[in-house]
């Protein structure tokens, strides 16, 4: 039975925490410095960190590499089933020739493509995290934009920046579920405490998506109806959050911003010109494989782009549009209870064999135990929506078998680099590296309310999930802010809303997101835009949660 040693550096945190800390560095320096391949980054920095576990925090090389094999597992099955489907259904839409009647639809919602962005990517996209997560949104949102013209890159940044302030309560607060869990503390108390942070950032999402998009000519033309869309989506998860369920928070706020965004700028619709950046819009949906999804995913074999003035028959506008309203009913259908609880009924918790961990207080670690949720992974529920599709579009069970085969294949890339992560983050996890970052950062005392958001952040840039930061750091959150004086429901709720801004540089999301629009390997590229958009928030939910701590924004604690 291996024990995770806090100090296993000379008995010194801080020397223990700054070897803890290589792993990632090496990470972020392949891939934002070095600019190597995503796949090498991932599995250089595993490397790393087993060489850590093994040598410095004495885990059995057998247990180390066994934590490794069940990261790698869980990297498979959901993540890898869940946006190999995604992208599956994308294609199938694409083989029958639908996307491009998808793409006239949401241009005759607006003809503009920065509102076509906040629409797609933030409002649309809000909607399938609260319903799926776990990559969903981006894989399902960037390929949504490339096919109205976006470029690649343009596409894929657009649909990480917006994946950020829904993460928080998606799932259907799955996030605080789960931070309520292992801290102990009441979910609807967090609910509202962390329904008094994220909405700050929110009002800021549709504002960047416009630089993203337009650059300075995007915000000076349109910050009004994107401040009006910002405004309704937080002002709509605060109220849900406080006094609803922090359940319906995405799902309220998706149709608020969406309905009052439309609403201001329904008067005022007129085509904007190529936007500023990586070359006009037109180029992606014209540049063969470059711009294709998944490495060649993209509109082959149909129409890349529609005549002018080109219509749709009302019933091939509603198969272009069925595809993912059978994803949203079909989601939707799961949290019925009755159907919940028989989905649950499928999932399977197993003892990782030979994996046996207590945690530094002596604990059993949770990370023993694998869950395989057969029936109800969003990859499971992405299937049957999958089928409803083959049948809607008259899809062959042998062509859509020859899709998915083809996805899969051109998809290699980007799960060999989600296999390393994954591998890394429970190497480092089980081993304790984790623990002896956060509890070194813990010792700041009071000041640790500035750096709780850095420590859900650091999460979340590391599994990509906001679930799983506060699976790992819920409890010291909770533990720091007790040694500190400090209200534990407001660093708590910290974690929780901190994460969601590391979404956008998860390696595990931006992964998804170069596979999509057939820009595996450019993962850095990507890495390197995010980056500064990243920090530059963290460092404002940092600065909100550190006045919550003091007298003059405690009043909102609940």
């Amino acid at each position: 039975m291996y024990q995770q040693p806090l100090q296993p550096v000379a008995g010194s945190l801080a020397l223990s925490a700054a070897c803890a800390a290589l792993p990632l560095l090496t990470l972020f320096l392949l891939l934002g410095v070095a600019r190597t391949r995503a796949w090498v980054a991932a599995f250089g920095a595993l490397a790393v960190a087993v060489v850590l576990a093994w040598a410095l925090w004495r885990m059995p090389l057998a247990q180390t590499l066994l934590a490794a094999g069940q990261g790698a597992t869980f990297a498979i099955f959901p993540l890898v089933w869940t946006f190999g489907t995604a992208i599956w259904i994308y294609r199938m839409t694409v083989h029958t020739g639908h996307f491009d009647t998808l793409r006239r639809g949401f241009a005759r919602i607006s003809d503009d493509r920065r509102v076509q962005a906040m629409v797609i990517a933030f409002c649309f996209g809000s909607l399938l995290e609260a319903l799926a997560g776990q990559g969903t949104p981006v894989a399902v949102t960037t390929v949504m934009l490339l096919a109205l013209g976006f470029t690649p890159v343009r596409a894929a940044t657009v649909a990480l920046v917006a994946n950020t302030v829904p993460a928080a309560f998606g799932p259907l607060g799955l996030p605080i579920t789960t931070l309520s869990g292992v801290t102990g503390l009441p979910a609807t108390e967090l609910g509202m405490m962390a329904g008094r942070q994220v909405p700050v950032v929110a009002v800021l999402v549709p504002l960047v998506l416009l630089l993203v998009v337009d650059g300075r000519r995007g915000l000076r033309e349109l910050w009004r109806p994107a401040l009006a869309c910002g405004v309704a989506f937080a002002l709509a998860q605060f109220a849900t959050t406080n006094f609803l369920t922090a359940a319906l928070a995405d799902i309220v706020a998706a149709f608020a911003g969406a309905g009052v965004l439309l609403l201001v700028t329904r008067r005022a619709r007129r085509p904007v010109p190529a936007p500023a950046g990586d070359g006009p819009p037109e180029r992606a949906a014209s540049s063969g494989s470059a711009a294709s999804p998944a490495g060649g995913a993209g509109p082959a074999g149909s129409p890349q782009g529609p005549p002018e003035g080109g219509t749709s028959a009302p019933g091939r506008a509603w198969l272009a549009y069925a595809p993912y309203v059978t994803i949203v009913a079909v989601f939707a259908v799961s949290q019925v209870p009755a159907v919940k609880r028989l989905l649950d009924a499928g999932t399977l918790a197993v003892s990782w064999p030979g994996l046996h961990v207590l945690t530094a207080a002596g604990a059993p670690s949770p990370l023993s135990t694998f869950r395989f949720a057969w029936l109800a992974a969003p990859g499971s529920l992405l299937l049957v929506a999958g089928l409803v599709t083959m049948a809607l579009l008259r899809v062959s069970p042998r062509e859509a078998g020859r899709l998915y085969g083809r996805t899969l294949y051109e998809l290699r890339w980007a799960v060999l680099t989600v296999v390393g992560l994954l591998a890394l983050s429970f190497t480092m996890n089980a081993s304790g590296q984790i623990a002896t970052l956060g509890v070194w950062m813990a010792g700041a005392g009071t000041l640790f309310a500035v750096l709780a958001p850095v420590l859900g952040w650091l999460g979340v840039a590391l599994t990509g999930s906001d679930t799983s930061s506060n699976s790992l750091f819920g409890a010291l959150q909770v533990a720091a802010a007790q040694r500190a004086g400090l209200d534990p429901v407001l660093l708590a709720a910290a974690n929780a809303s901190g994460g969601t801004l590391g979404k956008m540089i998860s390696l595990q999301n931006l992964t998804i997101a170069a596979a999509a629009v057939g820009l595996t390997g450019r993962e850095g590229d990507l890495f390197r835009r995010m980056f500064g958009w990243s920090v530059l928030l963290l460092a404002l939910m940092c600065l909100l949660v550190g006045l919550q701590a003091t007298p003059l924004l405690s009043w909102m604690v609940p």
